[in-house]
């Protein structure tokens, strides 16, 4: 399929900007697909086009554009950055300069200029994550996985032929397949970062000379918790963000040369977050890389008040923009660094080149004959603002530069200057190639099974994090475990997490508290395993004292010794690898153990329970000590049918817009929520209400009542 249709699909479609894509129907195109593991939630498609337009699915759900952090429970920290992104590569053939773009601002309509890359396969996914674990990236593994996840995809910038445009007007393919692998990574400390490693091969009967690769990102760093894009009359505004240019050096002297977007006052504290596109390498070594940027604001061709920084409208415009940089200007409208100081809707374009697979005698000029390839790799990175400093800065971008260096370290690996040769001592493997993608790793994060009764939660770990390998050093170095635990409603944030529990060996590291407290034992007090769903578990810790009805999660990390040798401070497993969401509550009875009476939490319910959301139908109240299969009706005093709700013990709150029943939350069994919106979809007036509970197993009924006061 060509063009996004299931913009074509959704009646009422509401889109970034007015930004909505349609596209012709030639392959099985595919934009549901995004990286997951780490805090970096990214789209990926298969014809080159990154992002989603923050568009619901056929299905309604929201998938994260360019979302960070995409996998925590703190609101304002779940940020979106922006609504597309997409490559552009362009290069010289028989004298003439032709680009080929996924996207390019203000063009959404099938087979206009502009989208011009056409999906080839779909989207492979594979993981390095073992099929042994219950991470869900299990059921990708796969020895060739690069990272916790690999997206493989081919695409290409031509038709039928070579030289078929597709009908799109002033698209002169340069006959170029297209191969993209994305990596990420759910470790913490490179968990904020995506690499777009992209390889072109040359399929036409041409040379093309000097070509030039780059990202278009339309960003717009918002927070959707802040103002709801999707909410009639809601919204953001684009036109209060600034872009930069990164040159920092990092500590091995390269520029790190990152281009960027922030808004400018953090929407109150709901968007303080930074946006970073960079090149990482190519096939050519870095020092005959240049690095190009380009800004303009959207649609906008004729910028009166920065004319250097306009959009530009043909290939050879948008080759100049790839192989050049926009002047740096002085005095009040620009900003220290030299860039615009005006909001706007700022767009930017980060580029880099010439790239090609054979050199000219001094290296300025390459070219990719017929059956050539070529690769560059780019980073999408993002990081919230540092604390303590006053606008953007340095400073402020200290957390940028911690997660975009891990990035360029992942992707140099063994090649450490950054020259594609093996200098003396670089081949740790002495594999005779040079082998990228190589991070430190901690401790995979323990196989986990929780037990959930009312007001106790219990959480039971296998020890398959013990038996780790460190990928750099081959030594088993686990060294413990900890224990995390939170709570979370919308009215209260109490923090992400908190630590409930730390246990490590006890081998003269760390506090050595041994594994006793949690160790599970026989008879005799000897260490021992317990059997749950046929798999044996090893450890145990209580949580005790928690309140029914609220949601709790909980997660168990796993941690190594660290190695000062090798200037490495202890990893510790990714927090969100195995996090589990649960709400306590009574368990579900049978006909022979029903004997204690239904009954209804908070009753009264007073305006608002501390656990609902805004709005009528994020508020709810609990059914407890139900059977495994019921039916509960719910009357007015007049008697009058407010509503049925259908019970079973594998319950997940999926009636409820309060409760997220995509993160599997695991439930007692015996408890139901129910929102307060009648059969005929009106919110309850306050009021006294009866209702009635059906064993369906064993036509037993029993009743009670309740108070809504609003």
């Amino acid at each position: 399929m060509r063009f996004l249709s299931f913009i074509c699909i959704l009646a009422s479609l509401l889109t970034a900007q007015g930004r909505s894509i349609s596209r012709i129907q030639t392959a099985s195109d595919e934009y549901d697909k995004f990286t997951s593991v780490g805090n970096l939630g990214l789209t990926i498609t298969n014809f080159g086009i990154l992002g989603n337009g923050w568009n619901r699915m056929e299905d309604g759900s929201i998938h994260p554009s360019c979302q960070y952090k995409q996998q925590t429970e703190i609101a304002r920290e779940q940020i979106e950055h922006f609504s597309y992104a997409g490559l552009w590569v362009g290069g010289i053939v028989n004298g003439q300069r032709r680009v080929s773009t996924s996207i390019v601002d203000g063009v959404f309509e099938a087979g206009n200029e502009g989208f011009e890359l056409f999906a080839e396969t779909p989207i492979t996914i594979q993981s390095s994550i073992s099929s042994t674990t219950q991470d869900s990236m299990a059921q990708y593994y796969s020895p060739d996985a690069v990272s916790h996840q690999d997206m493989i995809v081919n695409f290409k910038d031509y038709g039928e032929t070579e030289s078929d445009n597709m009908g799109i007007p002033n698209h002169n393919p340069l006959g170029l397949e297209i191969h993209l692998e994305a990596y990420a990574w759910n470790y913490s400390y490179a968990d904020a970062f995506v690499i777009l490693n992209y390889t072109f091969k040359n399929i036409s009967a041409d040379t093309i000379h000097n070509i030039y690769a780059g990202i278009w990102a339309d960003p717009s760093v918002a927070n959707f918790n802040y103002t709801d894009y999707y909410t009639p009359g809601g919204g953001f505004t684009w036109y209060d963000n600034l872009d930069g240019f990164d040159e920092t050096e990092d500590a091995a002297g390269f520029t790190r040369d990152i281009a960027y977007q922030y808004d400018t006052d953090g929407d109150d504290g709901w968007a303080e977050s930074y946006l970073g596109m960079s090149i990482l390498g190519s096939n050519i070594p870095m020092d005959y890389l240049e690095t190009r940027y380009a800004q303009w604001v959207w649609t906008n061709s004729s910028n009166s008040d920065y004319p250097a920084y306009s959009m530009p409208i043909n290939d050879d415009e948008r080759y100049t923009k790839m192989s050049s940089s926009v002047p740096k200007g002085t005095g009040p409208e620009y900003t220290s660094e030299g860039y615009p100081a005006s909001e706007n809707s700022w767009l930017f374009l980060v580029s880099a080149g010439p790239i090609g697979s054979v050199p000219n005698a001094d290296t300025t000029a390459w070219t990719l004959a017929p059956g050539d390839s070529c690769s560059i790799a780019f980073t999408v990175v993002c990081a919230l603002w540092a604390d303590g400093f006053g606008g953007d800065s340095p400073g402020q971008r200290g957390n940028l530069y911690v997660n975009y260096d891990w990035a360029q370290k992942a992707y140099d690996g063994e090649d450490k200057n950054r020259n594609n040769i093996l200098d003396e001592g670089e081949d740790v493997n002495n594999n005779q190639i040079i082998d990228r993608y190589i991070l430190p790793a901690p401790p995979p994060a323990p196989n986990m099974f929780v037990d959930v009764e009312s007001i106790k939660v219990t959480l039971y770990w296998q020890d398959n994090s013990e038996s780790f390998l460190d990928p750099i050093s081959q030594e088993a170095d686990f060294e413990g475990y900890r224990v995390y635990g939170a709570r979370k409603t919308s009215n209260e944030t109490l923090g992400e997490f908190s630590l409930l529990l730390e246990v490590d060996l006890e081998n003269g590291i760390g506090y050595n508290t041994g594994f006793s407290t949690v160790q599970i034992t026989n008879s005799y007090g000897e260490q021992d395993s317990i059997l749950i769903n046929g798999v044996y578990y090893h450890y145990k810790f209580e949580n005790s004292d928690i309140k029914d009805g609220w949601l709790n999660y909980y997660a168990i990390t796993a941690y190594d010794q660290g190695d000062p040798d090798a200037n490495l401070e202890s990893l510790e497993s990714s927090i969100y690898s195995n996090r589990v969401y649960v709400f306590p509550g009574e368990p579900a009875a049978d006909e022979n153990t029903w004997v204690n009476e239904p009954t209804v939490y908070p009753n009264p319910f007073k305006g608002q329970a501390l656990w609902d959301g805004y709005g009528s139908r994020s508020k709810m109240l609990w059914f407890r000590n139900l059977p495994r299969e019921a039916e509960i009706r719910i009357f007015s005093l007049a008697g009058d049918l407010v509503d049925i709700i259908h019970h079973d013990e594998a319950y997940k709150g999926q009636d409820i817009d309060n409760i997220d029943a995509q993160k599997n939350p695991r439930m007692s069994g015996g408890e139901h929520a129910w929102d307060m919106i009648t059969l005929h979809d009106q919110a309850t007036a306050s009021g006294l209400y009866l209702f009635t509970v059906e064993d369906k197993n064993s036509g037993q009924i029993k009743d009670g009542k309740f108070l809504i006061i609003k």
